[in-house]
């Protein structure tokens, strides 16, 4: 089946949130600090993305769309929050990884909402139809 999951995490460090990598320190500089090797801090969609793959999903895409207002404002954890950054993964999957990464965005404290929806009706010539994610790309 094809997922699509639109998360909203809250918005200040786009380390916690992005798929990639710190960038490194330029070679120029004498005796660069190593990076850390567990710094706690797992990020999201990195994290989500390794919860489809150990349970035999393909992703499809993944899109950052930025830190946005929300439309209400949103208390989670005695915190109200007023603005959100916005993600997308589109996954195919099946039903237990969906259901695996829905409940670990759920209790993950830096999730200030998610949801996920199924597309299509399973059948390959409508999947097929489904490309990139339409709307605003960042990065």
């Amino acid at each position: 089946m094809l997922y699509e999951i639109i998360g909203i995490a809250r918005p200040g460090n786009l380390a916690e949130i992005k798929e990639s990598a710190p960038p490194r320190p330029p070679p120029s500089l004498p005796n660069p600090a190593p990076p850390p090797t567990n710094t706690g801090k797992t990020r999201l969609v990195l994290t989500a993305g390794q919860l489809v793959l150990r349970n035999g999903g393909v992703i499809r895409d993944i899109k950052n769309w930025g830190v946005f207002m929300l439309p209400s404002p949103i208390s989670k954890h005695q915190i109200r929050h007023t603005k959100g950054h916005y993600f997308v993964m589109r996954y195919d999957a099946g039903i237990h990884a969906h259901a695996t990464v829905r409940d670990n965005l759920a209790i993950d404290p830096r999730i200030l909402r998610s949801t996920g929806v199924k597309l299509g009706n399973g059948k390959l010539d409508n999947l097929s139809k489904f490309g990139q994610i339409p709307w605003r790309t960042l990065e």
